[in-house]
């Protein structure tokens, strides 16, 4: 009840009082904001992928301008030298609404990564849009072998499925890039696994698999023991430091972070920024409520 009471009575608040909590966790509303954490991150030996807030759009003409603006953002991080790539949520260009002018806008934002030698990951969202941003994935992978990736969610039921499904275009030349996170949206039980130790389970069995294969996996966990699960793993396939990645939220558990540095891993920080931060923050919670006390855990503890 608590968490649903501080989860509703978020987007009423004044947005000035919740960015006070939030510039911890988002870099800003302007790409020059973006770009500036950026380079602190870069400047601290941490690479970054850089995302444009505002998915779930309603109209097409928000996703041209969304499209406009990740433009913009490539333009100016590649002009500033950026060590870091692009993530990018396909309901932010109109994925429920037309799937075909989705991929268009996509499709053209990877060109023009894949014009400096970047790239480009495709973030997963909720279980209505998986099939499509897979496909989606698999398109432009056979386009763009080098310059896109994908997210998938340990706490699917399908993943591994997933996973296997695509090892078709999984190459030792051009290895699939997968984002390995536990997953954000609140889904039935019937398609995803529920508990603490469930999915912490799945998630290892999944990254496993994934080595086994010689994937690339972008270990994306703020939480210790899959990280030392994942230790476990890079020296049970030997792994070179150039074939995986860690990755974390901006401002999550820098201890952490530091500690995974410190012992010689790649680290990446997702590095999210835009006006719709306040509905960003606000959907969230009202998603899932139980964020609502880890939120309030970090204000106070500072990640």
């Amino acid at each position: 009840m608590f968490n649903k009471m501080i989860a509703g009575m978020l987007p009423y608040m004044p947005k000035k009082l919740v960015w006070l909590f939030s510039k911890e966790y988002i870099a800003g509303e302007t790409i020059e904001q973006a770009v500036k954490s950026a380079k602190k991150l870069n400047d601290q030996g941490i690479l970054t992928t850089i995302d444009v807030l505002g998915e779930f759009i309603e109209n097409l003409d928000e996703a041209e301008a969304n499209k406009k603006e990740y433009l913009e953002v490539i333009k100016a991080a590649e002009a500033a030298k950026i060590q870091g790539n692009y993530s990018l949520k396909p309901t932010s260009f109109g994925l429920l609404i037309d799937a075909e002018v989705a991929y268009k806008h996509i499709r053209e934002i990877v060109a023009y990564a894949a014009s400096f030698n970047n790239f480009v990951r495709v973030d997963m969202e909720d279980s209505p849009c998986t099939d499509l941003e897979i496909d989606m994935f698999r398109k432009l992978k056979a386009e763009f072998p080098k310059n896109t990736g994908l997210v998938l969610q340990a706490y699917m039921k399908r993943t591994l499925d997933d996973i296997k499904g695509l090892e078709d275009i999984h190459s030792k030349e051009n290895p699939i890039n997968y984002r390995m996170c536990k997953g954000i949206y609140v889904e039935p039980a019937e398609i995803a696994h529920k508990g603490y130790e469930l999915v912490n389970e799945h998630f290892l069995k999944d990254l496993d698999y994934m080595m086994q294969k010689g994937m690339y996996p972008a270990i994306a966990t703020h939480d210790k023991p899959l990280v030392d699960g994942a230790y476990k793993l890079i020296e049970k396939y030997n792994y070179k430091p150039d074939e995986y990645e860690f990755q974390m939220l901006y401002g999550v558990t820098p201890a952490l972070r530091k500690s995974i540095m410190d012992k010689g891993h790649r680290m990446r920080v997702y590095v999210p920024f835009g006006k719709e931060w306040f509905g960003y923050s606000t959907r969230r919670l009202k998603e899932n409520p139980k964020m609502a006390m880890l939120i309030i855990k970090a204000i106070f503890f500072k990640g």
